[in-house]
């Protein structure tokens, strides 16, 4: 090779690199993916898929400050499920990340239902529905039961003037909100179907699995070590008898059937101790006013109804 030829040649500049690991302990998003696994029990396919949604948001600020971003990401969603699978909670949790990456400007979430935004009356609901946007503006908006904007069995409901309003909100300014939908599956699936425009604005559908009993018994001694309450063995055993036949009734809502279940136990263990009092028991110590016993569970109603759905 001549040496004109060799003077001819520039050298490539350096490719430019970004540090993801600085940039996620930057954000401390791995925080609150740690509060995830921590206070939430179960849901492994909804953990996993969040953190897939934070690695990719942050992924997407990583190449920004390389100059390739593709553009401001569809960050709508819409979570699946049965109710007391803690959708309201990872919602909260899914705006707590947006916020330290950087996608919302305000670490809030507002909590609506359909009721929130819908009028009654002409003239009512497009202002009810621009009030509630003003007020997620910057943050999340979560609309539980989204389902029941949509009544196509009433020719004068008003839901479908609140859906326009939303689709084009979540269109023209989806940098300064996002929009969580939430609901049964089944039936957020026919609310897409009737609704195309909902649907072709959802980035990320996640699916809220029931939980199984291990689970809940898990979730109940949660909730009971943060009340200061507890289960002797046998008071245990006879809660994991409730919670298998209860999974199998009507209307079982998981975790809030849970709570349900253990504040009308609570309720009974207050009863049976003053009951006791007044017998001339004597002062109750502190292991009595903790103790959730046999008795209190197995005095529920379920264990005298017959499941009504197989197991």
């Amino acid at each position: 090779m001549s040496l004109a030829v060799a003077e001819l040649r520039v050298p490539e500049p350096a490719a430019q690199t970004v540090d993801l690991v600085a940039l996620f302990r930057e954000s401390t998003v791995g925080e609150v993916l740690a509060e995830l696994d921590r206070d939430l029990v179960g849901l492994t396919p909804v953990k996993t898929r969040i953190r897939e949604v934070a690695a990719q948001l942050l992924v997407e600020r990583a190449r920004e400050t390389l100059g390739i971003a593709s553009g401001a990401p569809t960050l709508h969603m819409c979570f699946s499920g049965n109710p007391g699978t803690g959708k309201t909670t990872v919602a909260m949790r899914m705006a707590d990340v947006l916020f330290r990456l950087g996608y919302i400007r305000r670490r809030h979430l507002v909590s609506v239902t359909r009721d929130d935004l819908v009028g009654q009356y002409i003239g009512h609901t497009a202002p009810k529905t621009r009030d509630v946007l003003k007020r997620a503006m910057g943050g999340v908006l979560f609309i539980d039961e989204a389902y029941y904007l949509y009544r196509p069995e009433n020719e004068r409901d008003y839901g479908q003037e609140a859906i326009e309003i939303l689709l084009q909100v979540m269109e023209n300014q989806r940098a300064d909100l996002v929009v969580i939908l939430a609901g049964y599956e089944q039936r957020m699936e026919t609310f897409f179907q009737s609704n195309p425009g909902f649907r072709s604005r959802i980035a990320h559908h996640i699916a809220f699995p029931d939980y199984d009993a291990a689970e809940l018994l898990a979730i109940s001694e949660g909730m009971l070590a943060r009340m200061h309450y507890r289960l002797d063995p046998e008071a245990r055993a006879a809660f994991e008898d409730y919670l298998a036949l209860r999974i199998r009734q009507p209307n079982f809502a998981n975790a809030r059937s849970v709570r349900n279940a253990l504040d009308r136990a609570r309720l009974r263990q207050a009863n049976r101790i003053f009951a006791e009092a007044m017998q001339g028991a004597g002062p109750s110590s502190s292991e009595a006013l903790t103790l959730l016993s046999a008795a209190d569970i197995r005095a529920s109603r379920v264990f005298n109804t017959p499941p009504s759905r197989p197991a």
